[in-house]
């Protein structure tokens, strides 16, 4: 009697409804199965993988979304239906909450109305380049009927356009969001390859700051002197935290005795969860900073200030463990804080700018102090030293003006003055303005 032989891992029996699973000739893996479709239909599709558990872990996640009612778009279908899948059930899960609403508004308002009545798989970079040219073009006041909600119309609804167009920034982030849908596309095989990043939509300027030169920003703190959060807006100005790790820090996060804040969360509202503690923006931004000795006495000063707030409110009071809290001890809203800071511009005598300006303001504080971009980097939590080389090119270029200014005065021959000498055929040589 002969002895039964083992059965190849790539004939093994898989269970009625879980699929196959084999190896091609090319030495790739196959794994095929039933999933919903849309229609309320079952389809037969086919996932590949250099490895059997490769394959078969493509196979499982499509039969398990299948499972949970979510039929898997085909490539004959509308781009519409796409982009709602992937919002739905792959970007929902690997993006955080407020990035996910303005993924969702990108969708509606831009790529389903402009492009979603295109087959999937018969998109091409012309239609993207044509949409994306017409988009630039359009006054989105007609486009999307803005003026039929306004009480008073001031576009379309009194016959005169007011050319309200979408900015180069705009456009640049509806592309962008069009070409993470089709790569995830790309990765379930749905399409072979992702038209939208053959279409080139020029790179637009960074958005303008106005940061606070280093008399402003005195005049700033000396207002705050006498401000509750003192403390918050000298650590703001000195160490650039965002907006939200200022508001996520905890106690239990800073060393006074040795001077140091450990950045591990971000405090944001949701629309879901309200006011939430959520892990910093990139992994670079978790970092360990020092501070500066001022900000430890006034951190001290602000700890011994939340204990007689603690005490003065008694049973009312709502142990939050954060810094910086409301005098009952909850959380600060991100815009309460906002609100604050312009009242407090106000009282300084100062121009009304954004509060994520203070970040900018220190950097730039910083560069003209001499200080490495690299400790700049290490200190604002970027994750690539070019986000910090890009964003502040033009302190930059300045001091390289003011370093090529010294240079020439100190290679300048004493009591030479040709330099400064007009022989009447050019104009004198000038500095050209860096904005």
């Amino acid at each position: 009697m002969t002895a039964p032989r083992d059965t190849p891992a790539s004939r093994r029996v898989r269970a009625n409804g879980d699929g196959t699973v084999y190896q091609r000739k090319d030495r790739r893996w196959e794994a095929a199965g039933y999933v919903l479709a849309p229609g309320n239909t079952r389809k037969r599709i086919r996932v590949y993988g250099t490895t059997r558990k490769e394959a078969l872990a493509k196979l499982t996640e499509k039969i398990a979304n299948s499972n949970r009612g979510v039929p898997v778009p085909s490539a004959q279908g509308s781009l519409a239906a796409y982009l709602t899948y992937w919002l739905g059930v792959v970007a929902v899960h690997h993006l955080r909450e407020n990035t996910h609403t303005r993924y969702t508004a990108c969708v509606n308002n831009y790529l389903i109305p402009g492009l979603g009545k295109k087959k999937l798989a018969k998109l091409t970079a012309r239609d993207v380049r044509t949409w994306l040219n017409q988009l630039r073009t359009t006054c989105q006041c007609c486009a999307r009927s803005i003026d039929a909600v306004r009480d008073q119309p001031r576009c379309c609804g009194t016959g005169t356009c007011c050319s309200k167009r979408l900015s180069p920034l705009t456009l640049a982030y509806i592309h962008s969001v069009l070409k993470s849908a089709l790569e995830h596309a790309v990765r379930e095989e749905e399409i072979p390859r992702n038209v939208a990043r053959n279409v080139r939509t020029g790179t637009p300027q960074p958005r303008r700051f106005e940061p606070l030169t280093a008399e402003e920003a005195r005049q700033l703190l000396a207002a705050a002197n006498e401000h509750r959060l003192h403390a918050l807006f000298e650590l703001a100005l000195h160490t650039g935290l965002r907006k939200g790790e200022l508001l996520g820090l905890r106690w239990e996060d800073l060393n006074l005795d040795r001077g140091t804040a450990a950045i591990r969360r971000t405090l944001q509202r949701t629309t879901a969860g309200g006011l939430t503690t959520l892990p910093t923006k990139t992994r670079a931004s978790e970092r360990r900073i020092a501070l500066p000795t001022r900000c430890v006495h006034l951190l001290k000063l602000h700890r011994e200030q939340q204990q007689r707030e603690r005490e003065s409110a008694g049973t009312t009071w709502q142990d939050s463990g954060h810094v910086f809290t409301t005098p009952q001890g909850k959380a600060i809203d991100p815009t309460n804080l906002t609100r604050a800071f312009t009242t407090l511009l106000r009282k300084a005598g100062l121009r009304r700018i954004r509060f994520h300006d203070l970040r900018h303001s220190t950097a730039t504080l910083l560069l003209e102090q001499g200080v490495e971009l690299v400790v700049i980097k290490e200190l604002l939590g970027h994750a690539h030293i070019g986000v910090t080389a890009t964003v502040y090119a033009h302190v930059r270029l300045r001091l390289q003006r003011q370093a090529i200014d010294t240079l020439g005065t100190a290679l300048d021959v004493p009591g030479n003055d040709e330099s400064t000498r007009d022989n009447g055929d050019d104009p004198p040589l000038r500095g050209a303005t860096v904005h």
